[in-house]
């Protein structure tokens, strides 16, 4: 199971939550950074439905499965 992990930062002159090395936008605060990754983390969790999607691996052959839409990741909000 995939685990994301938003961590809470001091950023841009606010605040902002943080996945991966990627920054959200900027909040005034720490407790509205918190909120906005608490949200986004319930929308991730949410299970969607079920598609088929293609992908190239990186030997370049291309690849066709289903996605059920219930393989959520595991996300947490650290800060």
């Amino acid at each position: 199971m995939t685990r994301i992990v938003y961590e809470i930062v001091k950023h841009d002159g606010g605040w902002a939550y943080r996945a991966s090395g990627t920054y959200s936008e900027s909040f005034s605060s720490h407790d509205a950074a918190h909120q906005a990754a608490e949200r986004v983390a319930r929308e991730q969790m949410a299970p969607g439905e079920a598609a088929l999607i293609s992908y190239e691996d990186s030997e370049g052959r291309w690849h066709k499965e289903v996605s059920a839409g219930t393989d959520r990741p595991a996300v947490k909000v650290s800060g």
